[in-house]
């Protein structure tokens, strides 16, 4: 198996593992929890085989997904498993924000500096466009878990979060492209 696929399978392997075993199982968090967890721990550890490191987005993502997902069994309160989408969000949303006045440039730039190559006016608007990206995403998140039912939010999160983020990110492209250095 090539690398681009085994990156693949760590970075979206536990969310369809999630998926698959909450559906067949009567549509039960407690259930679904745990596998996810543990298949998010061995996509870490993949990770890290991989390229020798982790990437931040997935590191915090994998320790938020295994807190949250821990107090959701310890407490039997789903709660804590609607909100860390929303909680995740928010705190890279204020990264983002609060990053540009410890590094004195955006963090977005610091980030991907070695994937893109953009002025400096177009990495800050591209910070700024993520930050409301992930604040958008965040309240989305609250009224569709607040208001609807949990197999709605389970499929939401599944199929909904996925698309719209890739769809934003294409989204991002011409401003990459006007920004982009010669």
């Amino acid at each position: 198996m090539n690398r681009p696929i085994i990156k693949f399978t760590a970075d979206f392997g536990p969310l369809l593992i999630f998926f698959i075993i909450y559906f067949n199982n009567e549509n039960d968090l407690k259930v679904a929890i745990p596998p996810f967890i543990v298949a998010t721990l061995i996509a870490l550890i993949v990770i890290y085989f991989l390229e020798k490191r982790i990437p931040m987005v997935p590191l915090v993502s994998g320790i938020l997904i295994t807190f949250f997902g821990g107090l959701t069994l310890y407490f039997d309160n789903k709660i804590f498993f609607y909100m860390k989408p929303t909680i995740i969000n928010i705190l890279f949303a204020a990264v983002l924000f609060f990053g540009r006045y410890f590094t004195q440039k955006p963090l977005l730039k610091i980030f991907f500096q070695n994937a893109f190559n953009l002025e400096d006016e177009g990495w800050k608007k591209l910070n700024y466009r993520w930050i409301g990206f992930f604040l958008f995403i965040a309240i989305l998140n609250e009224i569709v878990w607040r208001t609807q039912s949990e197999v709605f939010w389970v499929n939401f999160k599944v199929w909904g979060l996925l698309p719209i983020s890739f769809l934003f990110a294409i989204s991002q492209v011409p401003l990459m492209n006007k920004y982009k250095l010669k």
